[in-house]
């Protein structure tokens, strides 16, 4: 007998540019973005996907104009926080959803793949993560418990950022490269501001696992692209 489950509606603020980012995957895999977090929900287990950074809520700037459906103001436009929307199984927390999505988009753009191993008679499947071996080994030891998480997150990070420049930037390739553009780019002055914000969030010297140097080149580039 099929037990119907009863699915929940989801609104999971994000930034403009990591909201646009999960769309276009989803388009591109002709599913809705509901599917790409189930697809990482039922094949990850949760300690791993915990592992990998929440990109957040969106900056207190980063609003979309939408119009409201219902009420005495229906009609009206407001500016409210870019947002996913997805229905899923109940009892997921936001940020754990962000996570999912989070990985969904590493996963597609090669900087993780998922190796499915025939599991041993008793023994759990394996998943092996394939960059490098120093990623390899903090994928690996992301998946034994919680503690040391903070630690495991902040090399994790530092593993799947820019390499900081050794002599500082000098030109707009520099900067490209700074910002995680291809040399050959021609980013427009939203999408460059918008990246910005998410690696300032994440690079800032305040925060969990922020970096001088790499906070310092962001400025840098972001002087160097005169924006």
């Amino acid at each position: 007998m099929i037990t119907k489950v009863t699915k929940q509606s989801y609104t999971v603020p994000c930034s403009t540019e990591f909201r646009d980012v999960v769309v276009k995957l989803a388009e591109s895999r002709s599913v809705n973005v509901a599917d790409l977090a189930r697809s990482i929900l039922l094949v990850l287990p949760q300690d791993i996907i915990e592992s990998f950074p929440d990109p957040g809520e969106p900056e207190a700037g980063d609003r979309e104009k939408a119009i409201l459906k219902s009420g005495s103001s229906k009609g009206r436009p407001w500016l409210r926080k870019p947002r996913l929307q997805v229905r899923l199984t109940p009892g997921y927390d936001i940020s754990f959803v962000r996570r999912a999505l989070n990985l969904a988009v590493i996963l597609d753009n090669d900087q993780y793949s998922v190796n499915l191993q025939k599991a041993e008679v008793g023994a759990q499947t394996n998943f092996t993560e394939h960059m490098t071996m120093k990623t390899r080994r903090l994928f690996q030891g992301a998946s034994k418990g919680m503690s040391g998480d903070k630690e495991r997150l902040r090399e994790i990070i530092a593993a799947l950022s820019f390499t900081p420049l050794r002599d500082g930037l000098s030109n707009r390739i520099d900067a490209l490269h700074v910002m995680g553009f291809f040399p050959s780019e021609q980013p427009d002055r939203d999408v460059v501001r918008s990246k910005f914000k998410l690696l300032a969030r994440i690079h800032h010297p305040d925060s969990n696992y922020g970096d001088h140097q790499r906070m310092s080149q962001l400025n840098a580039a972001m002087d160097l692209l005169n924006l």
